[in-house]
């Protein structure tokens, strides 16, 4: 089992593309609205917000298009979230050059599903580069305790998977916990799955923490998953069971394997719960009743209380309880990620009690 450096600078790192996240008001859908809200978002500091609100000390490194607006509001929203970070600013280069991306989603209501409209043509952190950080002095003199990669930022170009997977190599080499979220995205891959297959299996190969449903098992890492058999959630569990056997396996190195389960009611009553395999012990989280606001980044929020709860060295069996908590709170912001006042507004969700707090 590994074990958490107790002499680092920074609790979590990630790397990432930042942008920002266009909602219609009032639960509306796109096509139809004429008020928006505009938000700066990221799945790998969605991960990062439970950590830094709940005093941690984390980074960001990333990318921004110099003198941009749009940057400007990126970086304050990150100082707000009480994060640090770091990355090259590149000059925009005329109205057909670098821009930070655009994620257009509403979160539905009742019976109408959320809809999501990722515009990310231009996008400056496509070209985040190993040149562009002192690595050296990031794990080596100031020091790490987890660093968490994405599918998403792995995935988004040639650039930013050799970035990735350099981070990774840097992590594993100076004592710092590496986490891997799959995130499998279909429209990343398109005409790309050697490239990117080969590359998920090295950081796979090194990560200590490996994230992801049976689906993005399969499809990421190209294993092959167990029998079908079983409905609903109950299945589901069943089968992510059997398909971790194969990734012990293959990944020897992996000793958390976890994922979240959610059957969708409606676009605002979901069935929440998560599983996690630590060496051979199962904790689980049984699916429960939650009433969602908006389900962006509630998956991200499981992970972010998850490495808290690893980070502050509590007992595997908290793991996935703060995680499925911190994940059910991210789904009740009109943010993509969980703002936690306290621990105990987190254990709060977790123990069911909404009770009014004087």
């Amino acid at each position: 089992m590994f074990k958490i450096k107790e002499d680092a600078r920074y609790a979590l790192v990630v790397p990432t593309s930042m942008g920002v996240r266009i909602t219609p008001a009032h639960g509306q859908p796109t096509h139809s609205s004429t008020q928006f809200e505009m938000q700066a978002t990221s799945a790998e500091t969605n991960v990062v917000s439970v950590a830094s609100y709940l005093g941690l000390r984390t980074k960001v490194l990333t990318a921004f298009v110099e003198d941009s607006p749009i940057a400007r509001i990126i970086k304050d929203n990150l100082a707000a979230r009480h994060m640090e970070y770091e990355g090259p600013e590149r000059p925009q280069g005329g109205p057909w050059g670098y821009r930070h991306q655009f994620n257009i989603a509403d979160s539905g209501y009742g019976a109408r599903g959320p809809r999501v409209h990722n515009d990310r043509a231009g996008e400056v952190g496509r070209t985040l580069s190993v040149d562009d950080f002192d690595l050296t002095t990031l794990f080596e003199t100031d020091g790490v305790q987890v660093l968490h990669l994405s599918g998403l930022i792995a995935a988004l170009s040639p650039e930013t998977g050799r970035f990735c997977l350099e981070l990774a190599h840097h992590a594993r080499a100076n004592g710092t916990v590496v986490s891997f979220d799959l995130n499998y995205r279909a429209s990343f891959w398109v005409d790309r799955d050697q490239e990117l297959r080969t590359l998920f299996h090295e950081i796979a190969s090194v990560a200590d923490i490996l994230v992801g449903n049976e689906e993005d098992f399969q499809l990421s890492l190209g294993l092959e998953g167990p029998p079908p058999g079983g409905t609903g959630l109950e299945g589901t569990m069943e089968r992510f069971k059997e398909m971790i056997t194969t990734v012990r396996e293959r990944y020897p190195k992996a000793d958390i394997c976890a994922t979240t389960l959610r059957e969708v009611i409606s676009a605002n009553h979901h069935l929440w719960g998560a599983i996690l395999s630590v060496e051979d012990q199962w904790y689980t989280a049984a699916p429960r009743d939650i009433t969602v606001l908006d389900r962006i980044g509630g998956g991200d929020g499981f992970v972010g209380g998850m490495l808290y709860a690893v980070l502050r060295g509590w007992e595997p069996n908290t793991w996935v309880q703060f995680g499925w908590a911190a994940g059910a709170m991210a789904t009740t912001f009109t943010t993509d990620y969980a703002q936690p006042l306290n621990e105990e507004q987190v254990w709060a969700v977790w123990h069911g009690n909404a009770r009014v707090s004087r």
